[in-house]
């Protein structure tokens, strides 16, 4: 998977973010989006009809679902060891927990409720753990940190009483990186580069030290390892290597996971051959109907082809929404779904 992230000019970050889809504010991005469901809620008479698809996730999976509990529905064989730490839990609870866990350190924090990688944190030790948590007043997942080089996010759905699923989407993770010249520091090399550059004021607050280290010629030094979009990471399209080999092994991850049919698998994996023979991976999270097709976030993607793949995914959801309203599954109440919305905004 060697290629390299577009060039840019020196025009100000702010002015060349509107050059890149990929940068557009969400706002934006997600006007044509609206129409698409506004289409297939007509369509279906029902305009919480992707709530049938995923009844075991709150909301089908579209906001405030929490992330503990889908992911205690993913098969442990195929996850990492997790704990949740709920909102003001003291010193001595949390060593609890962490202790019988039998997790160690480094691991990843995120909040039980939270999208697009918001307060993902890589945990060194119980210092940097207590601190931060008595920083949050919100519930919290910790998970063992896994330390394969790969990560890739899954798109896959199967109907109902159907035992085999389809992937329709493989977006391939290029952490952030730069290239030494033996001669700059970071943060300048950074400032050459627009999506490191974006990550510059975020840097001066959480690795200052970093910024004045200079690489040697040649080196290639990793800034980020996390690979969430707003930390830096590249979303490359990786549909190329979508075969039924790995189709079957998600199959085997899905049939686990009851009540639901459609959603995101981000993961963890050693190589691409390792993981269509189903070894050396590991599932971080599990996003149900807003689990985007994480390819469309490609740089070189055309805006067109963006939203004919995002109307496409919009279409087989409409699809399962009708092998589910057959098998006399019904859409959430506007109640229920009003009472999930304002947990998420309290979050």
């Amino acid at each position: 998977m060697k290629r390299t992230a577009p060039s840019f000019n020196r025009l100000p970050p702010k002015i060349l973010k509107w050059r890149h889809w990929e940068y557009w504010p969400a706002w934006l991005t997600n006007i044509p989006v609206v129409f698409f469901w506004l289409w297939f809620g007509l369509r279906a008479r029902s305009l919480l009809f992707f709530t049938a698809v995923n009844p075991a996730i709150e909301t089908g999976g579209v906001l405030g679902e929490s992330k503990y509990n889908i992911l205690k529905r993913i098969p442990e064989e195929f996850r990492p060891k997790m704990i949740f730490i709920p909102a003001g839990a003291s010193a001595a609870e949390i060593r609890t927990l962490f202790g019988e866990s039998q997790m160690t350190y480094p691991l990843i924090a995120k909040p039980d409720i939270g999208e697009r990688g918001f307060l993902v944190t890589k945990i060194h030790d119980e210092n940097e753990l207590l601190n931060f948590l008595s920083s949050q007043q919100r519930d919290f997942i910790l998970q063992a940190f896994v330390d394969y080089p790969n990560e890739a996010s899954v798109l896959y759905h199967r109907f109902p009483d159907s035992r085999r699923g389809k992937i329709t989407s493989l977006c391939l993770k290029k952490f952030l990186t730069i290239r030494g010249d033996g001669e700059s520091c970071v943060a300048d090399l950074m400032k050459r580069d627009l999506r490191a550059s974006l990550q510059l004021p975020r840097f001066r607050k959480e690795k200052p030290g970093l910024l004045s280290r200079v690489p040697a010629a040649g080196e290639e030094l990793l800034l980020e390892g996390v690979g969430n979009h707003c930390k830096g990471t590249t979303f490359l399209n990786g549909d190329r290597y979508i075969n039924e080999h790995l189709e079957r092994v998600f199959d085997e991850v899905a049939m686990g996971m009851e009540g639901i049919l459609y959603g995101r698998f981000d993961l963890r994996y050693r190589d691409m051959e390792r993981l269509e023979r189903g070894e050396d991976f590991a599932i971080l999270e599990f996003n149900g109907i807003a689990g985007e097709p994480a390819h469309v976030y490609d740089p070189d993607m055309s805006v067109r082809s963006v939203y004919a793949d995002i109307y496409r995914h919009w279409k087989i959801i409409y699809r399962l929404y009708l092998a589910q309203k057959a098998r006399g599954v019904r859409p959430a109440s506007w109640r229920e779904t009003l009472r999930h919305i304002r947990r998420y905004l309290q979050s």
